[in-house]
């Protein structure tokens, strides 16, 4: 408890209680003050994460694991060496803070992800979508950051699709004409209408990548339900809000409920899951697993951080990938296995977010153009 009070000690947020609780605990000893002023001085404000309540959760569970240790500082040490999601810039270990090697940065062309996407409308025309661009066309407008469909008068009539790509390095808000959104992650792509018919079900493809949905409810569509498809799976909803992941490179589709209620099936097997629960369908199985969701891991993506809870550094580096549109290679293959607690913000630069990473374990790494070498500390260095 006493690393979170210092943390909001830090940023001046301590309620009155919390004061109180920190004046005792800063008073206790030499030890407690020699620590609180190693967090300070080593302490980057600009990096700190907003949700510290959030964040603080993930790292009371790796301290609860040392909690038969006698050693308190040691428990201090242990929350601060899994602080990722602090995105603090220095390790505590064995009550020192460890000097880090610097790595070897060779002409980073690396960028934060940011608001882009290609429209593809049905007549096949394509148009590049980005940030201070507007864009006009039939019922849709678009200022670069989303687009907008209208609903029209032709609510009977059949309309055409349009494809919606976002590449690596972006994301993108649509809000379609039944008023339903969708917020979509990097390397995504979605199918729509660009105008639904009255009374009829309303249906989109989530082609492949992740996707957020706010679908607005049946009672407003004179009963329409609304349909997602991806892959092997449908998705039917009545008014909801869910996240749906669908990599091409991932072995599995996985849906997290969010509010409401939703039917799926993969064809063969059908279930239900209802607020806080994730499905989970192979491509190469037939059955559907439904397990208790981490809401805020699987939607973090959307309020602008990564949520990482004891994720392998491959799947962490691979979510960055993507967001950063960079290449991975690791030197040490073993290293891949390693797992992380963490949340760090998306508007880091990618040398902050390896910082961090490299912090809190014995690792280190290079950047070549938009490469990112991974590897143990001292090869290479």
């Amino acid at each position: 408890m006493e690393f979170k009070l210092i943390v909001k000690k830090l940023n001046n947020t301590l309620s009155e209680k919390e004061t109180t609780v920190f004046s005792e605990w800063y008073n206790e000893s030499d030890a407690h003050k020699q620590y609180f002023a190693n967090v300070k001085e080593n302490y980057n404000k600009d990096h700190f994460l907003i949700d510290i309540d959030k964040g603080w959760d993930v790292v009371e569970k790796q301290i609860r694991a040392t909690a038969t240790k006698k050693n308190n500082y040691l428990k201090y040490a242990v929350a601060a060496s899994v602080i990722l999601m602090l995105s603090l810039t220095f390790l505590f270990k064995n009550n020192n803070i460890e000097k880090l090697t610097s790595p070897i940065i060779v002409n980073n062309t690396i960028a934060i992800g940011t608001d882009k996407a290609t429209l593809t409308l049905a007549d096949g025309s394509v148009v590049a979508l980005e940030k201070g661009k507007q864009y006009i066309t039939g019922n849709l407008k678009s200022n670069g950051e989303a687009i907008v469909y209208n609903a029209t008068n032709n609510r009977n009539q059949e309309v055409g699709y349009n494809f919606l790509t976002i590449p690596r390095g972006g994301q993108f808000n649509i809000k379609l004409s039944d008023g339903t959104e969708v917020w979509l992650n990097s390397e995504s792509q979605i199918k729509y209408p660009t105008n639904f018919i009255e009374g009829k079900t309303r249906q989109v493809e989530l082609v492949y990548g992740e996707a957020y949905f706010d679908v607005s409810p049946s009672t407003d569509h004179k009963g329409a339900k609304f349909k997602v498809l991806s892959s092997v799976q449908e998705i039917e909803v009545i008014g909801t809000e869910f996240n749906i992941k669908a990599y091409k490179d991932e072995e599995a589709i996985y849906t997290t409920l969010v509010e409401g209620k939703v039917a799926l099936t993969n064809g063969t097997t059908n279930a239900f899951l209802v607020p806080a629960q994730q499905s989970i369908i192979k491509t190469n199985f037939e059955g559907i697993e439904i397990r208790k969701a981490d809401v805020y891991n699987a939607i973090s993506w959307k309020k602008g951080v990564f949520s990482f809870d004891n994720m392998p550094l491959d799947q962490i580096m691979k979510v960055l990938g993507r967001w950063y549109d960079i290449e991975v290679v690791f030197a040490d293959p073993e290293i891949k296995n390693i797992k992380f607690n963490g949340v760090l913000r998306k508007n880091q630069s990618i040398e902050d977010i390896l910082q961090s990473i490299k912090n809190v374990n014995n690792l280190a790494y290079d950047i070549k153009n938009n490469t990112v070498i991974l590897k143990k500390k001292g090869k290479g260095n």
